[in-house]
């Protein structure tokens, strides 16, 4: 029996910490789909578009060839049956995480029963790594390079300016 997972997010932008967790996530599907979320909750204010997004993480992620990077605009239980899938990937960096992703597996495992909730905590170098932290830092103008894939470093300097910069 094929295993499709579906692992959403936001992605703004794909970080190394996201990137180790589809490395080992796709060793245990036959199929891993990296949901890129059109919408951000309204706490969430993205630096790149949606599209630049999905591009981005399709070119980190190009290495596995059993990844595919979707964008998708709906409610994720309706996105993740329209995929035929059924287990959600969820990523946990800390104890701090595990309410609010609680909160979310009950949620979905109420609205569509038989996707089951699967969660992954990162390997340690990358459990404080977030989007929202590589975000700030590079907007301030510290160095993210050890944080994200060359080509999101690029589009970082792009977005943010000569502030940064990686330290050669």
């Amino acid at each position: 029996m094929s295993v499709t997972a579906v692992y959403p997010g936001t992605f703004d932008p794909v970080t190394n910490g996201h990137s180790d967790l589809v490395e080992r996530a796709s060793k245990f599907f036959d199929c891993l789909i990296v949901a890129v979320a059109g919408y951000p909750s309204p706490s969430k204010h993205p630096a790149f578009d949606l599209d630049e997004r999905v591009r981005l993480a399709r070119h980190v992620l190009k290495p596995y060839e059993n990844v595919e990077v979707m964008p998708f605009e709906s409610l994720l239980v309706d996105f993740v049956e329209a995929q035929g899938a059924r287990v959600i990937l969820r990523g946990l960096r800390a104890v701090s995480d595990f309410e609010y992703e609680f909160q979310l597996a009950s949620m979905n495992r109420q609205l569509v029963p038989k996707v089951e909730t699967v969660f992954l905590t990162p390997a340690e170098q990358y459990s404080y790594i977030s989007s929202s932290l590589v975000r700030e830092v590079s907007a301030l103008g510290g160095d993210v390079s050890r944080f994200v894939h060359p080509c999101v470093q690029e589009a970082l300097s792009r977005r943010y300016g000569s502030a940064s910069k990686s330290a050669d």
